[in-house]
């Protein structure tokens, strides 16, 4: 079952809609609330499945519709990993992703801030970013497999 929002979340939500023109329904505070029950960077299908448990009648559509509004407004993030299906990440704090190849679970790694100063120094002179997305991509360790060093 998928917890309600606290109203720190819920006011943090109403703000983000509201700065990005929209307004808090029963169906984004479902989606949205799914996405940080369990943040394991769920795809579009995942966070139906899930959303369904505590709102039957949502459709697909609306679900979409919720993602790409909390893309919009700056609640979630997409996450890519070449031909995958996208995932979201409600995390908002610079980090990387790590995906693993043998599970497809994707996993957040947290920056250091001498890491993305780094980052930011080795940009081109008269450059500077407004966001940084690393990824990376690999497999559990493991005495057995072919993989290992």
């Amino acid at each position: 079952m998928i917890q309600n929002l606290t109203e720190h979340q819920r006011e943090g939500l109403q703000e983000a809609l509201a700065h990005g023109g929209q307004k808090v329904t029963a169906q984004r505070e479902v989606v949205y609330s799914v996405l940080l029950a369990k943040r394991d960077h769920p795809t579009v299908d995942e966070v139906f499945q899930r959303a369904r448990e505590s709102m039957p009648g949502l459709s697909l559509a609306t679900v979409y519709n919720c993602l790409e509004t909390f893309v919009g407004c700056g609640l979630v993030r997409q996450v890519n990993h070449e031909r995958e299906s996208t995932r979201y990440c409600p995390n908002l704090a610079p980090h990387a992703h790590f995906r693993d190849d043998s599970t497809g679970r994707v996993h957040d790694i947290e920056l250091p801030a001498n890491v993305l100063q780094t980052l930011r120094s080795i940009l081109p002179a008269g450059f500077e970013t407004d966001s940084i997305e690393i990824s990376f991509h690999g497999h559990t360790k493991n005495k057995t497999s072919r993989h290992s060093n």
